[in-house]
């Protein structure tokens, strides 16, 4: 690559990862995995020549699956992707997950849901974060979650339960290739870790921001929006003083502007003394809007 360097051309490519299905073997491949299947013979093949120069002692576990039913409904990995670009994530015993990743921090919340044990609500609490300690591991390794983690058990009282849930995590996380350092319970009950980042996420991967939230997950209200338009009126008054108003908005804004709002809208047609109209845009989003002066 350095020799490139000195006599490439512009717009040479100095340097270019592998492809896929070699970058997985190369950074996933671990001694205690029985089999890789592939369902390309031309990968398949190109696989082989791989692991023969660089990995040997995986050509013996790499096999070529030829069968009809397409691979991925073969291991239900389709199900297991969306499981876990999910923010909910299921637990055996009825508790549940709850996983949010941010730019600063990934925190994950532990709740016993239905789950409410055979003998006392201790009981319930111990048996729900051992089987979450197990699943949070998973998850981490699923989703290739990096940087701060913080979990949030569900409170014990018992001093002992706390360590062993403590070496349940540890113990799963072994299996992580990615280097993993759990600090402990803080005193807010809180256990917290870090994840060594090696490459984007899955949710990164697979998925974009959403174009009508941006990635923050809600939206504004239409009553929220109705008193944001009332407020621009205002502003475009002072500034400009037109005959007319014509706001341009999404269905549910404008149906709340001629129905819950009518009064308000009466009012501040009053105020400035001049009429307001509405006009339904059906592509823009709920808290899109525009005000034509006419």
């Amino acid at each position: 690559m350095s020799e490139r360097k000195v006599t490439a051309t512009p717009q040479t490519v100095i340097y270019d990862d592998l492809p896929l299905f070699m970058r997985t073997l190369r950074d996933v491949m671990r001694d205690d995995i029985e089999k890789i299947r592939i369902d390309s013979r031309e990968n398949f093949v190109k696989l082989v020549e791989f692991a023969e120069e660089f990995m040997p002692d995986a050509v013996e576990r790499i096999e070529y699956y030829p069968g009809e039913r397409p691979i991925f409904d073969l291991y239900s990995v389709e199900d297991e992707i969306q499981k876990a670009l999910g923010r909910k994530v299921q637990l055996k015993s009825g508790g549940y997950l709850v996983i949010d990743p941010t730019e600063a921090m990934t925190t994950i919340d532990v709740n016993t849901g239905g789950y409410v044990g055979h003998r006392n609500l201790e009981e319930t609490i111990f048996k729900t974060n051992l089987e979450a300690a197990t699943a949070i591991a998973r998850q981490l390794r699923l989703r290739n979650l990096g940087g701060i983690i913080i979990i949030d058990f569900i409170d014990m009282v018992d001093v002992e339960h706390q360590r062993q849930v403590l070496r349940v995590l540890e113990k799963a996380l072994e299996r992580d290739h990615a280097k993993t350092k759990c600090t402990g319970v803080t005193e807010l009950g809180l256990v917290q870790l870090t994840r060594k980042r090696t490459r984007e996420s899955l949710e990164q991967t697979l998925c974009e921001a959403c174009p009508t939230c941006s990635g923050r997950g809600t939206l504004k209200t239409p009553e929220t929006v109705c008193y944001e338009i009332f407020r621009e009126i205002l502003r475009e008054e002072r500034a400009y003083s037109a005959e007319t108003y014509m706001v341009l908005a999404s269905q549910p804004v404008v149906d709340r502007l001629l129905d819950e709002e009518s009064a308000a809208v009466a009012d501040l047609e009053t105020f400035i003394n001049k009429t307001i109209r509405f006009q339904v845009e059906q592509h823009y989003s709920q808290e899109q809007y525009d005000i034509v002066l006419m």
